[in-house]
């Protein structure tokens, strides 16, 4: 397997894990009152932009130490550069994770048309999110294993 194909997979299972703890830290945090009240908007708001930096960071520490495993294990250190397969396999990821987005950002907008609650709209933009995050590393896997 190759230094790209575990890096696909790190963070594969780091966006589910970062994702999945912090969806368990918020869930508690849900306010009571009513669907459209000012702490529920005050709780989404929180909520996309913790989930933001939380995601960064998290990404950033989880390469760090994936960077750190691999070349004590292997003692090889990270390619130092990008072919052009790479850059087109990265490119492909990111065709495909933006689309995920966009599609997403559409439904949530769409959701606001047909009158449903403003929760709606924001379960559905953090899912399209994870999602396209989720996409992104499962194309630069399959890439990398079948070739482009």
């Amino acid at each position: 397997m190759t230094y790209q194909e575990k890096k696909s997979i790190v963070s594969l299972i780091s966006a589910i894990l970062i994702f999945g703890s912090y969806c368990l830290y918020m869930y508690p945090r849900f306010p009571g009152g009513g669907l459209e009240s000012m702490e529920t908007f005050r709780y989404w708001g929180t909520f996309v932009l913790m989930l933001t930096l939380f995601s960064i960071v998290g990404h950033i520490i989880i390469s760090i130490i994936f960077n750190i495993f691999y070349r004590i294990t292997t003692r090889e250190k990270e390619p130092s550069f990008a072919d052009e397969m790479d850059k087109l396999i990265d490119l492909k990821a990111n065709r495909n994770s933006f689309f995920v987005f966009i599609v997403g950002f559409v439904l949530s907008m769409a959701s606001l048309i047909i009158y449903q609650p403003s929760q709606l709209m924001f379960i559905i933009l953090i899912a399209s999110g994870f999602i396209s995050d989720v996409t992104g590393s499962i194309t630069k896997l399959y890439h990398y294993r079948r070739g482009v």
